[in-house]
């Protein structure tokens, strides 16, 4: 998805530099107009470069590769190996408090369920 939102970007350079309008951009590759605006603004401060993809959008993740790793290790073990009990059911709230135990780290319970779906494991 972000190569194909920069291939965009930069067939938009190639139109801005042939003199079409950010409008006509907008229309002919299908995207906001607000969209093409802010491309024309990046690329006339910076040219194509300025429309590289900056990476991945979103907050970085609080817990380092070794950490995703034992975490992985403890979802594998299941809810009754860290206290639950009553089903063998990972939620996300439950991984939330596994997460506060384990690593002393604050998730939201939404964090943690993209944090799940990452590593394989599903709420």
């Amino acid at each position: 998805m972000r190569r194909r939102r920069e291939s965009l970007r930069v067939r938009a350079a190639e139109l801005f530099e042939e003199g079409i309008a950010a409008a006509e951009v907008a229309r002919r590759l299908r995207v906001s107009v607000k969209s093409a605006y802010q491309w024309q603004q990046r690329w006339r401060e910076g040219g194509v470069n300025a429309l590289a993809s900056r990476g991945p959008s979103g907050s970085r993740c609080r817990l380092s590769p070794r950490c995703l790793e034992k975490l992985s290790g403890f979802l594998d073990q299941g809810p009754a190996a860290h206290g639950w009990t009553e089903d063998q059911v990972w939620t996300a709230s439950r991984v939330v408090t596994l997460i506060g135990r384990k690593f002393h780290v604050t998730y939201s319970v939404s964090g943690a369920t993209r944090l799940m779906h990452r590593l394989g494991f599903s709420p």
